[in-house]
């Protein structure tokens, strides 16, 4: 899911071009190691080059494109190393969140997770992957909101962004969506009853779930992944 402008940013070509490709890499249009040239995206846009550069060196800053000097700029190929470190920064941010979440959620907070798992339970009837995409990414923006940690959802986002594509990979490749929505109300039910051993506990479980389409991507699709990266 492309990350959007902040509500009131007035919308730019940076904007449009960052938002594009963002979703090409994300959705796996643009594999890693693709080669994106710089001239050829701002003649799709019809714009000059500055603003192509300044979208790229954003997403740069997401891990998601490699820019070189004098070299084609590619989309990242993926880094164990920097996969392990994502993992363990969201991690330890979701444990918080997911404990201050099941100490403050009231009725509300638990009407807005009933609601939202309902949506999901839909999206997995319709087999719409792009949807459930987008509630997973609302859910846990949701879970920060019951917590009032709304800027932990900043750090979880830069993190997720990271390994998006293997979820991306996970979903085509087995469509997990349904045990995700386990996963999602296991979470809310003991977020709904104040339990935050066990939301923590099933949120650990949940985040692992990515491990084994790690290993086999790494094992199938070598040369997605930095040689010899360890």
């Amino acid at each position: 899911m492309a990350q959007v402008t902040q509500i009131g940013a007035r919308r730019t070509s940076v904007d449009d071009i960052y938002a594009y490709l963002y979703e090409e890499i994300s959705a796996l249009r643009l594999r890693p190691g693709d080669k994106i040239s710089e001239a050829d995206i701002a003649t799709k846009f019809g714009v000059s080059r500055q603003p192509v550069r300044d979208a790229f060196n954003r997403l740069a800053t997401l891990d998601l494109l490699l820019i070189r000097p004098q070299r084609a700029t590619e989309v990242k190929r993926f880094s164990m190393r920097e996969i392990v470190k994502s993992r363990f920064v969201r991690l330890s941010v979701e444990k918080e969140v997911l404990m201050r979440a099941s100490e403050q959620c009231d009725d509300d907070g638990a009407s807005q997770l009933g609601a939202a798992l309902n949506l999901q339970e839909q999206s997995v009837r319709d087999r719409d992957i792009d949807r459930f995409n987008t509630l997973d990414y609302e859910f846990h923006k949701l879970i920060c909101q019951i917590a009032r940690s709304e800027f932990a959802f900043d750090v979880i986002l830069a993190e997720k962004s990271k390994v998006d594509r293997l979820c991306t990979l996970s979903l085509s490749k087995g469509d997990r969506m349904p045990e995700l929505v386990e996963d999602h109300r296991a979470i809310a039910t003991a977020i709904q009853n104040h339990d935050a051993g066990a939301a923590i506990q099933v949120g650990v479980h949940h985040l692992s779930r990515l491990d084994e389409t790690i290993n086999q991507i790494s094992q199938t699709n070598a040369d997605y992944f930095v040689p010899d990266d360890t």
